[in-house]
């Protein structure tokens, strides 16, 4: 399963409850949308870190890496080629 698709599957698995998939976009924010609360950012790190097999820094914990599909893929790419 690629990035993308693994991560759409662990946000709507364990976020988006009942919600409809379809209407997640990859580029909307997850925080604006109300999919993720600060809680779910320590999730979703977990989640990365341990799939990945990436540290996430503190420093890295900012929306330009985790606010979004699109945000998350780019993210976990750079991390795995560095």
């Amino acid at each position: 399963m690629d990035v993308r698709a693994a991560l759409r599957e662990f946000i709507v698995d364990n976020f988006m409850m009942g919600q409809d998939a379809a209407s997640l976009s990859d580029s909307g924010s997850l925080l604006e949308l109300g999919i993720i609360d600060s809680t779910g950012v320590l999730e979703l790190v977990g989640f990365l870190e341990e799939t990945w097999q990436i540290t996430v820094e503190d420093d890295d914990l900012i929306p330009e890496n985790l606010d979004s599909i699109d945000n998350l893929v780019s993210y976990v790419e750079r991390k795995k080629g560095s």
